[in-house]
């Protein structure tokens, strides 16, 4: 299998424009900005299926087509490098090793939808990619591949990039608008939407850094090519991550469609140590949990939708059977407490009585009362507020309890108290 993203991971620093240049970078750039109009790009990426890669799996091209075709004033194109999301670490790969294919992908999109300026925004943490993409910035606007005229036509692009400050909550993209702006990182209401109302009330398209990395290969080689990989539904390849007790940890570049067991046991090597498979996250902490017995499913994101989960960012975290999945689940609903926002109530509270709940379990004091209220806590908080962060904490909850009910059953007080416990702190 021909792999195309992950060309230089194997690399210790990253790729430099001279010899980016050498292996095609910014060539199909050149050729689309003198031979294409914008139009003509957004439909060949509408053409090609290019569904975002940062979890929610929205068609890109559609995405872009939102965008005012004569703006009366400046448009901007946001990269979403927050990359906060425990089990992801791909777009990290990119940024380190490969930065010049971003910024040409960076280049077309903002071609395509009229913007001048791209904003990166960065996660904090990543000082490792901000390095790299800064020395990459310095490079192409040496090499005048950014700035005015490009390859001698009237476009012009810049390019800002931005660090965050470490907050999960920044990877939702009106909540990484507000911090870009200045404000408290967390979500708009919408509408109006990003294409309407964006960074610095403009027009704005948000896509995530994978996303732009597959755009100079299709308008290289075309819309019929990328959709003749992966999944029908979902095309191209994509960069799993995989970690937890694995021999191999790392990110491999699959079709989509790739089952989880190949991912695990092929390329992964299997478990380290001898140990069972108890079960694994499919797509990042927010998409839950699924059962050993569910490592044969395909991993794009209508297959993973029918088996009730996510695909998500493709981020695999491997559960051993040594793991008490209530202990699991406690991880993640400390991590969703710590993170929300706290802008609407039932996102605040439910976060953390959910953790409440969890931590009574772990610790084998929980009461059989609570699984009626685990399932009024998701359903009180999801769906009522802004943005979909309490379907984030509610996945990995219902889904360990729906999975591992027996482990949850063992962690009810005994013996039994008839008088509820729902509302005692943990």
């Amino acid at each position: 299998m021909e792999k195309y993203l992950s060309l230089h991971f194997e690399r210790s620093t990253p790729l430099g424009l001279e010899e980016a240049r050498a292996q095609g970078r910014y060539a199909t750039a050149e050729t689309v900005l003198r031979q294409k109009a914008p139009d003509e790009v957004i439909e060949e990426v509408k053409a090609a299926n290019l569904r975002g890669r940062g979890g929610a799996w929205f068609p890109a091209g559609v995405k872009w087509s939102f965008m005012p075709k004569e703006p009366q004033g400046p448009s901007y194109l946001v990269v979403n490098a927050d990359e906060g999301e425990p089990g992801t670490f791909k777009d990290r790969q990119l940024m380190e090793k490969n930065p010049h294919l971003l910024l040409e992908g960076i280049l077309l999109a903002s071609y395509a939808i009229r913007a001048h300026t791209a904003y990166l925004y960065i996660r904090g943490e990543y000082l490792a990619s901000y390095r790299a993409l800064v020395q990459a910035v310095k490079e192409a606007r040496e090499a005048r591949l950014l700035g005015p005229n490009l390859f001698g036509t009237d476009f012009h692009l810049e390019v800002v990039i931005h660090r965050g400050a470490g907050a999960y909550i920044c990877g939702e993209e009106t909540a990484l608008l507000n911090s870009l702006e200045g404000r408290r990182g967390e979500p708009r209401p919408k509408p109006p939407f990003p294409a309407v109302y964006g960074a610095f009330g403009r027009p704005t398209t948000v896509n995530n850094v994978e996303t732009l990395a597959n755009v100079p290969f299709i308008l290289e080689r075309g819309a019929r090519w990328f959709r003749d990989l992966g999944a029908p539904t979902a095309p191209g390849h994509l960069l799993f991550g995989l970690s937890g007790p694995v021999r191999r940890p790392g990110v491999y570049e699959l079709p989509t469609g790739t089952t989880a067991r190949e991912l695990v046991e092929e390329h992964g090597g299997g478990l380290i140590g001898g140990k069972a498979l108890k079960a694994f996250v499919p797509g990042g902490a927010s998409t839950g949990f699924l059962p050993a017995d569910a490592l044969d499913v395909e991993m794009d994101p209508e297959t993973l939708r029918e088996r009730g989960t996510m695909l998500g960012t493709g981020g695999i975290i491997v559960i051993p059977d040594d793991v008490r999945i209530v202990d699991a689940a406690r991880v993640f609903s400390r991590f969703f407490r710590h993170e929300t926002c706290g802008q609407c109530s039932p996102c605040r509270e439910g976060a953390a009585w959910s953790d409440r709940v969890l931590a009574r379990f772990a610790r084998g004091e929980g009461h059989r009362d609570d699984f009626d209220l685990i399932e009024d806590i998701a359903r009180g908080s999801t769906r009522r507020t802004i943005c979909v962060f309490p379907e984030a904490f509610a996945g990995p909850m219902l889904s360990a309890i729906r999975h591992f009910r027996d482990e949850f059953e063992s962690g009810v007080a005994a013996p039994d108290n008839p008088t509820s416990v729902a509302h005692q702190e943990a």
